[in-house]
């Protein structure tokens, strides 16, 4: 009985308390970047090299530039010009931002799909014309971005951690329940049968038949 009480009043309370967890939204997004050589410029195989390895360093640049508060105050700010109230906060808590080569890999999570869609929005049109200010090195000039895929707004499932929640409570409570029935048994003074008295050196008079 001991057993099953810690249980049955866990899984109780976690039924009647159990609310399902709201949905997630993300969507993501990739940048080829490099700079467009000047017209009529015929690259050598040297100066192709250097223009990778300057497009490596912009990815470096942007992520890191990403990654900070500035960036998600300016797509807060653009978003409020176009009539969409985000705060910056909103975008950089579920703004994450990769790179490998001169590729640049965003994916942003947010609980309300209308609203991610208006913040990457936001982002792409950010990153692409704004980013002079974040890459000093190349003396004012925008960076040149060539957008790879359009942002779809997909849902995420559930993690695993909320699935297992009531079932782990359920299994920690029969754990307790268990262990609180051996303390009980451990500490209750009872004899219950002859080999009991018998451990403790009695002599036994007489004995009661349970039928």
């Amino acid at each position: 009985m001991l057993v099953v009480i810690p249980t049955a009043v866990v899984l109780a309370v976690g039924l009647v308390t159990y609310r399902p967890p709201p949905t997630s939204f993300n969507a993501g997004v990739r940048f080829i970047v490099g700079q467009t050589p000047g017209d009529g410029a015929v690259l050598k195989d040297e100066q192709r090299y250097y223009n990778w390895l300057a497009s490596e360093y912009i990815v470096n640049g942007l992520t890191d530039w990403v990654r900070g508060g500035e960036f998600a105050v300016s797509v807060s700010d653009f978003l409020a010009d176009q009539g969409h109230d985000i705060p910056a906060h909103a975008i950089q808590g579920g703004l994450v931002a990769d790179n490998a080569r001169s590729m640049l890999t965003l994916s942003l999570t947010h609980s309300d799909p209308e609203a991610l869609s208006h913040m990457m929005d936001g982002i792409v049109i950010v990153l692409t014309t704004d980013n002079a200010k974040a890459l000093p090195q190349l003396g004012g000039e925008t960076a040149t971005l060539t957008q790879l895929d359009q942002p779809v707004v997909n849902p995420l499932p559930s993690g695993i951690r909320n699935q297992l929640d009531l079932p782990l409570r359920v299994l920690l409570a029969l754990i307790a329940g268990v262990g609180l029935a051996l303390l009980v048994e451990y500490l209750d003074p009872t004899i219950r049968d002859r080999g009991e008295i018998q451990q403790l050196g009695l002599q036994i008079l007489g004995e009661i038949p349970k039928q």
